[in-house]
């Protein structure tokens, strides 16, 4: 059994397991575990992933040598952003090759629309465990009622996600944490959606950036957020390498029950070079 074929049994049956006694059950035993783990020493990370949307303008023009450099700098898992026209069979015998595991994937909600049963096929026949919308454009989020649409279509996705043994979540930019009519749209998302079927994917740099404490959002329900885009903030607020801001991770990681983490710059300068300083640093990071 290769690593992408036992990410995706793994996953199977969890979901199997979880659904005979129950899911609360699941995350309390996760939780405890997670807790009695940073109750003790120190420890590193369990794996450090990448978001490919980074290294995006690399993967253009050479899809197979930037995931090589990819698992040469040491990282473990990979977030898609697109699949660059390879089909999940030329997907997952790279990473399989490689010795990745691509636990997550960005898809546009335009694309979940028109054919989520594609999406969910894809997505399970690549391994993927997560299937994340990654933004709202703005003419789906001009209200808090748009929010409270955008909450019904990610439930009612987001089911269909876990009846196919998989999970929908979403990714956070900052606008939706400037408040409409006294209410953060980011709180609508969360009490408006089914937590069994909608999980959060918290991106460090913009929930910062809004002018928010991350931590105010984990310890109100850690388990509500397993995955995390690693993003660092300069002291300008500027994007920068990780490592090179001011994000506190290891305090914030501590807290959190983060199942995967992904490093991620919008728009590094040079991209390679940037994913190689941000592993060197995830991977010495003590939390």
């Amino acid at each position: 059994m290769n690593r992408r074929q036992f990410l995706n049994t793994s996953v199977l049956t969890t979901a199997a397991f979880c659904s005979g006694i129950g899911l609360s059950a699941c995350t309390s035993d996760a939780s405890e575990e997670n807790a009695d783990e940073r109750d003790g020493a120190a420890t590193s990370l369990p794996a450090v992933g990448l978001q490919l949307y980074t290294i995006r303008s690399v993967m253009e023009t050479d899809f197979r040598g930037a995931m090589e450099q990819v698992a040469k700098i040491g990282y473990d898992e990979v977030e898609f952003a697109g699949y660059y026209d390879r089909t999940p069979d030329e997907i997952g015998a790279l990473l399989d090759e490689l010795g990745l595991a691509a636990p997550a994937t960005h898809v546009p909600l335009q694309r979940i629309r028109k054919a989520p049963e594609t999406v969910i096929q894809r997505a399970q026949a690549i391994g993927h465990q997560y299937v994340v919308c990654p933004y709202l454009s703005e003419s789906e989020r001009t209200s808090l009622d748009d929010y409270r649409q955008r909450a019904k279509e990610f439930s009612a996705f987001g089911e269909r996600c876990t009846e196919a043994g998989l999970q929908f979540a979403y990714h956070n930019h900052d606008f939706e944490f400037t408040e409409m009519d006294g209410t953060l749209p980011y709180d609508v998302l969360l009490s408006e959606t089914d937590p069994e079927h909608v999980k959060m994917e918290l991106d460090l740099y913009w929930i910062v950036e809004a002018g928010y404490d991350p931590l105010t959002y984990i310890e109100k329900n850690p388990a509500r957020y397993p995955l995390c885009h690693v993003k660092d903030r300069g002291p300008d607020g500027g994007m920068v390498s990780v490592g090179a801001g001011t994000i506190d991770f290891a305090s914030i990681f501590r807290k959190a029950q983060f199942e995967h983490y992904f490093v991620e710059h919008d728009n590094p300068e040079n991209p390679m070079q940037s994913i190689e300083t941000s592993h060197r640093t995830l991977s010495q990071l003590q939390i």
